[in-house]
């Protein structure tokens, strides 16, 4: 098994079966009905890396043989908060691994003359302050918007911050730790860089028009 890039801050989830469904996430052939489903399913196994460092406790149980001690996650609350709209494509996939899980949403967009995120939208746990927060959002590009949301769940009283993405660039993840040190990353792949227009190349596009059929 192909063990993930990590260094404190940054996890490259280089998995095999994350790798080759972002081959197909990638191809400009993949129709919307198998990009959406792809999203889940490399948002499912990010979530996966996203969240091993869950603290656990010793729990007694009886199996149908015997009794045990078994181990469970240590009352960690999460929160989870995509970033409009293009971050709700990877919620299911988050959601089928901690349904416990509370739901915020954060809307932003990006002005494509400054680059500058635009935010038009919150609505966050009102508990937020007693969880972990993990921000949904597929494209680190810039990292504007990424940052901006991540200020958004941070004011609210967030206890910690994991991003989590598909595709990243260099300049994103610089700005979000020049921002938010403390930031965790998890992402598919980390890309070449940007273009003139402050898109990922070599990239997958724009994820919420693959997404959702509106390019």
């Amino acid at each position: 098994m192909t063990a993930p890039a990590r260094t404190k801050r940054l996890t490259v989830v280089e998995h095999p079966l994350v790798q080759h469904k972002l081959a197909y996430l990638r191809d400009i052939e993949t129709p919307t009905v198998h990009f959406r489903k792809l999203v889940n399913e490399v948002t499912l196994l990010l979530t996966y890396e996203a969240t091993k460092d869950m603290e656990t406790e010793e729990w007694e149980i009886e199996t149908p043989l015997e009794q045990m001690t078994a181990r469970r996650i240590s009352g960690k609350k999460v929160a989870v908060c995509p970033v409009l709209r293009a971050g709700v494509g990877m919620l299911d996939g988050v959601l089928s691994l901690v349904p416990s899980a509370r739901v915020g949403f954060i809307g932003m967009y990006r002005d494509e003359e400054t680059l500058e995120p635009v935010q038009y939208y919150s609505k966050l746990p009102v508990d937020l302050d007693e969880r972990d927060a993990i921000v949904l959002d597929p494209m680190l590009a810039t990292g504007h918007s990424s940052a901006a949301a991540v200020d958004a769940v941070m004011e609210a009283g967030a206890q910690s911050v994991t991003l989590v993405c598909i595709v990243a660039a260099p300049p994103g993840i610089d700005h979000i730790h020049e921002r938010h040190p403390d930031v965790h990353i998890v992402c598919a792949a980390v890309d070449r860089g940007l273009n003139e227009k402050g898109f990922i190349v070599p990239g997958l596009g724009d994820a919420g028009d693959r997404l959702y059929g509106t390019k």
